[in-house]
């Protein structure tokens, strides 16, 4: 059973950094496309980026890219999340997910049904 918890969520002013973290069980993130998607209270879900474990290479929404940084370690089957000079519009839960067909590293999120149950990151200004 997949099972994947997301970690660090918190309560910044805007400017600030955080770090989450997504740990998996019962699927390996080695060769696999993991990545992250938000959805603020009321809106669409909306891909915030992933990563190719095979090579790591990153891919990233246009609106984090270059505030946010997408990073992972086999060994621990952990994938992290790093958040820099957040804005308020970053408000919103996030959630990760592990998926073989790499639709997730293209930015295809609706596709997925196993993410995890989310963590929330709220930015105040």
């Amino acid at each position: 059973q997949v099972q994947l918890v997301e970690l660090g969520g918190h309560s910044v002013q805007a400017g600030g950094s955080l770090r989450l973290s997504c740990v998996g069980s019962g699927v390996t993130f080695t060769n696999n496309c993991v990545g992250w998607s938000r959805q603020a209270l009321g809106k669409e879900r909306e891909w915030v980026g992933a990563i190719y474990t095979g090579d790591d290479i990153p891919y990233y929404g246009d609106s984090v890219k270059g505030r946010f940084t997408i990073s992972q370690d086999n060994a621990k089957n952990t994938m992290y999340l790093q958040m820099n000079n957040l804005k308020p519009e970053d408000t919103a839960m996030y959630y990760c997910a592990a998926d073989w067909s790499r639709r997730l590293c293209a930015g295809k999120v609706l596709h997925l049904e196993d993410w995890g149950q989310g963590t929330q990151v709220t930015v105040s200004s």
